[in-house]
């Protein structure tokens, strides 16, 4: 009896902790209860593509960095209040206010300074710049930009012509020339006949003068001058200086000094090409030899 007794003192003096806690694990259990019975909210959006969630990765990214932290939020269908939600869609609409004008501070200069700020770069340089977005594409085919680019690669000749393709097309197809008359020295050192034969148009119109003055015409005549040349010649090693050329629609020439020994062997040279399936045939070529001082002064 005097355990029993006992026992209801202790139980009578420790009942508000008791209902405390009853209390308390009722609250979490209701708790956890109502969090599994939630239903989950769909994307007001619809289902998020990879390249959606690219998008919503780097607008999160941007917006904080504006410090809108709350923006990620919203972005991905969180809720927020009437000013955080304004404040939101101002800061993405700006993002993509700059994303559409590709704003830097390269594109906000005047034409005359950036076509300037162009004139540094190179043939590579300037064609990767026009792939980075429009601004910098329409910027970087200016026509005053590949003129001058034309100009430092080429020569300051030919500054009152006007390309019916604009500038950007006539340096492309002054840089196709200069290549193939590239490669006729190459033949030249190599001496490769079939390469020589392939080179020349083949029609009864073509002409070659080498050093010595004989002249040549009509492809079966021309070709076999080449094989006279190259049985008779050993093995040349020239360089090729003040190369400039003029480019049509279907026809270009190419004038140049060529230098087989610095102090006797110079040569004045001319190329005329011809544009047929798409590839540049020769047609013509002269070859003078380069009068010394002391006959330039008589």
């Amino acid at each position: 009896m005097e355990i029993a007794h006992s026992l209801s003192i202790a139980l009578q003096s420790h009942q508000p902790l008791i209902i405390a806690t009853i209390i308390t694990l009722l609250s979490l259990l209701l708790a956890v209860l109502s969090f599994f019975k939630r239903p989950h909210k769909s994307n007001a959006f619809g289902p998020a593509t990879s390249a959606d969630k690219e998008e919503e990765k780097e607008v999160t990214s941007l917006s904080s960095c504006n410090g809108t932290s709350d923006s990620a939020a919203f972005v991905k269908g969180g809720s927020a209040g009437p000013a955080e939600e304004d404040m939101v869609t101002a800061d993405l609409s700006k993002v993509v206010a700059e994303r559409q004008s590709g704003a830097s501070m390269m594109e906000q200069l005047v034409p005359e300074i950036t076509t300037h700020v162009l004139s540094y770069l190179d043939y590579p340089s300037l064609c990767r710049l026009s792939m980075t977005n429009s601004l910098m594409r329409k910027a970087a085919n200016d026509d005053n930009a590949w003129k001058a680019l034309y100009h430092k690669d080429f020569t300051l000749e030919q500054d009152s012509v006007t390309p019916v393709n604009g500038w950007k097309a006539y340096y492309a197809a002054t840089r196709a020339i200069m290549k193939v008359n590239t490669e006729f020295f190459n033949i030249i050192r190599v001496r490769s006949l079939p390469a020589m034969s392939r080179f020349w148009l083949n029609s009864d119109y073509v002409k070659c003068v080498h050093a010595s003055g004989e002249l040549f015409s009509g492809y079966n005549a021309v070709i076999q001058s080449w094989q006279l040349e190259f049985n008779w010649e050993q093995g040349v090693d020239f360089q090729v200086r003040d190369v400039r050329a003029r480019v049509l629609t279907d026809m270009a020439w190419v004038t140049m000094k060529t230098y087989v020994d610095m102090n006797n062997g110079a040569f004045n040279m001319t190329n005329i090409f011809e544009f047929h399936h798409g590839q540049w045939y020769l047609v013509h070529h002269h070859s003078s030899v380069m009068p010394a001082d002391g006959d330039m002064e008589q």
